[in-house]
């Protein structure tokens, strides 16, 4: 099982997935958030994670990344496609809209962030010039064609500490480095894929416009509504996606 899955806020289980069986991995960084699901998605075998464990209780700032990367290496997986519910800042990422992330950018802090730490450890400089795996990501985007389906196949998230939503300016601010989308999960995760040679590549799913950038305040109720519609599409975009290799 080469492919894994890792489903963010709203997407605890993949629909059609045919379940073989589950399996603790127990890793030198501790447990990782849930038990690893195996199972079959158009005869194709995965592995599927819930980042934020099952049921969904785990903080951003509290997963555990360094065990999640780590144990899906143990399991043989080489790719890694994330799923990862965000804020829209840029125009173009209005609500249940998806992107392809091509750039990110770092604003998380305090977080476990290297295999490379332990005392005694060679220091380990990763070239992150491309954050995402190319390949996995021209593969979306083509499985996102052949749905007609609308995407963005470029954009920049930034990630933020989170658990609370940001303010107004720190959204204007953002925008200003260049961030098109804003979410709490996409790093270290994606630093750690790259320090285990794992391709990874991410769905970001519009949950909600940004702080600021539509009248009123975000609720729960308006990200959940559009949140649902955007997920279904993420899930037919992976359908897809496993289909077509």
């Amino acid at each position: 099982m080469t492919l894994a899955i890792i489903g963010g806020t709203g997407l605890n289980q993949i629909q059609g997935l045919e379940i073989i069986g589950t399996q603790a991995v127990k890793t030198p960084f501790g447990n990782p958030s849930a038990d690893y699901v195996f199972g079959k998605l158009h005869g194709k075998k995965l592995v599927f994670l819930s980042r934020h464990g099952n049921p969904h209780s785990i903080a951003p700032h509290n997963i555990n990344y360094r065990a999640n990367l780590w144990g899906l290496k143990e399991l043989g997986v080489t790719r890694i496609i994330a799923v990862a519910a965000v804020g829209g800042i840029s125009k173009k990422m209005s609500p249940a809209h998806l992107a392809i992330p091509d750039q990110i950018i770092d604003y998380s802090y305090g977080r476990a962030h290297t295999f490379f730490a332990e005392a005694g450890e060679a220091v380990q400089h990763i070239d992150f010039t491309y954050p995402y795996s190319q390949p996995l990501r021209a593969g979306l985007i083509n499985a996102a064609a052949s749905l007609n389906l609308s995407i963005s196949p470029i954009a920049t998230y930034g990630c933020t500490q989170g658990p609370r939503l940001e303010t107004a300016a720190e959204i204007q601010r953002m925008e200003r480095d260049g961030c098109d989308l804003v979410g709490m999960t996409g790093m270290p995760e994606a630093a750690l894929a790259r320090e285990l040679n794992l391709s990874y590549a991410t769905i970001a799913v519009v949950a909600n416009w940004a702080a600021g950038k539509a009248e009123g305040e975000i609720t729960m109720s308006e990200i959940e509504r559009h949140l649902s519609k955007g997920m279904a599409n993420a899930i037919e975009l992976l359908q897809a996606f496993i289909s077509a290799k």
